[in-house]
């Protein structure tokens, strides 16, 4: 394990993932039962529950590591192995970018949940920002065996697929202070967002 490796996984991970269960708590609906896609080692759907016993989070990810906090179930990275409005929320927490077509994902999310989407992504807006978000990809999953397209989508991108896939924003956050203050002015400012969708005709 190399230097960086051991800095990002004892002190920048902890802080991103009590973060980010914080802030997604808030946006969660009383009791929601919540399909968390790309969970990874369920340790973020772990903080959601502690913080919020009312809601059930589950997992599905395109691979299944040794150890997981949460029972994860493996899937074809395009279809969500559930009947349509199986889930109150559907969780994408740094996954889109993993794929060729986020698109696939996002109109699964809004076949399965039958009250919101939420997504922590990027936006690859402001000085350099393609470099550091490939940096920080790389650092954080590389090691995971993670698929690494570094597929970021510009902010007005975003907009417009998820205006035209029929998802209205119902919050859209872009100051998520996920890392110190020494770290946040080069790999947080404009390169992060969490947003909350729900059905245009809901």
């Amino acid at each position: 394990m190399t230097l960086l490796d051991k800095v990002h996984g004892g002190f920048v991970f902890p802080r991103r993932i009590t973060r980010l269960a914080e802030r997604i708590s808030e946006l969660l609906p009383p009791g929601a039962r919540v399909l968390d896609v790309g969970c990874g080692d369920g340790r973020l759907a772990l903080g959601l529950s502690q913080l919020r016993p009312d809601v059930r989070v589950e997992g599905i990810d395109v691979l299944i590591r040794k150890e997981t906090f949460i029972p994860v179930i493996k899937f074809d990275g395009e279809r969500f192995p559930f009947n349509d409005n199986s889930f109150d929320v559907v969780l994408f927490v740094d996954v889109l970018h993993h794929t060729n077509d986020p698109r696939i994902l996002l109109k699964e999310a809004k076949r399965v949940a039958r009250k919101a989407v939420l997504i922590k992504d990027h936006t690859r807006n402001g000085f350099l920002a393609g470099p550091r978000l490939r940096f920080m990809d790389w650092v954080g999953n590389s090691r995971h065996g993670v698929s690494l397209p570094y597929n970021y989508w510009p902010s007005h991108q975003w907009h417009s697929v998820l205006r035209d896939l029929g998802l209205v924003e119902d919050d859209w956050s872009k100051q998520l202070h996920l890392y110190p203050w020494w770290a946040n002015w080069i790999f947080g400012s404009s390169l992060h967002f969490l947003a909350r969708l729900r059905h245009a005709d809901s």
